[in-house]
């Protein structure tokens, strides 16, 4: 009871001094400040380059807005875009939705001393290498060019990357931690932990506050990242998203 009561207490600190626009559309708000330099925008609507990251975002729930969005896609693209009170519009496909946290570590939260760990520092060099891990949990998330969004660690067993931990969406005053994977043969050694603690430090030096996304459903990171001290901030849904790929109804001619 005493631990829940503490986690509330943690939560609602938290919660009290993240600001909402930014978390509420966090991409929009990247794509127009740390992460301008990748910005594809059309009107009301944004992307990420397709080799960057799957994510697009639009400044309000609009049909101006999704008709902006609709142009930046490739026919049959899919891509990623968080919650909104979007209204219907048939040139844009809803396929599936994910529910995630946003979970926040504290300022009290003191991050341990490196243990000796052979972390590495990670570059786009290694970018082959990082899709592959990823792609064992997460695929289609990490892409080639993903690596340039901010700074990567990871380990090597046998000349193979095994475990990595990196930064993703980068608002002022707070870098996202992402890409936290480990091979299944090498889970139980503590790399994602001591990776992620490897970002966070970065953070802490340069006087920024480490936050993340997980999925609801992944109980395992949920609770490795609790045990961290991270606290969830807020819930948010994402929707997997496509432009609609034209079928033409014409008959082709004899003639052809």
């Amino acid at each position: 009871m005493a631990l829940e009561t503490e986690r509330r207490q943690a939560h609602l600190s938290v919660m009290a001094h993240l600001p909402e626009d930014l978390f509420a559309n966090p991409v929009w708000h990247a794509l127009h400040t740390k992460h301008r330099h990748f910005a594809v925008c059309g009107g009301a609507a944004c992307r990420y380059p397709a080799d960057v990251a799957p994510f697009v975002a639009v400044s309000e729930p609009s049909i101006v807005a999704l008709e902006a969005l609709h142009s930046l896609l490739a026919p049959g693209e899919q891509v990623w875009i968080a919650d909104g009170r979007f209204p219907e519009w048939p040139e844009l496909v809803w396929e599936t939705s994910l529910e995630c946290l946003q979970m926040v570590l504290p300022e009290d939260v003191e991050p341990p001393s490196p243990n000796g760990e052979a972390i590495l520092p990670l570059t786009c060099a290694d970018a082959a290498d990082m899709v592959a891990l990823t792609d064992l949990a997460f695929p289609g998330f990490f892409r080639v060019r993903t690596c340039e969004m901010g700074n990567y660690y990871g380990v090597r067993a046998d000349g193979k990357l095994v475990s990595m931990s990196g930064e993703r969406i980068m608002l002022y005053e707070y870098p996202e931690v992402s890409g936290v994977c480990t091979h299944p043969d090498h889970r139980g050694n503590g790399y994602a932990a001591a990776l992620m603690w490897q970002v966070i430090r970065d953070h802490r030096r340069d006087g920024l506050t480490s936050w993340l996304h997980v999925s609801a459903g992944n109980t395992h990171a949920i609770e490795l990242y609790l045990r961290m001290g991270f606290v969830e901030a807020r819930r948010q849904v994402w929707h997997r998203i496509s432009r609609r790929i034209e079928v033409s109804l014409k008959r082709p001619s004899r003639n052809q």
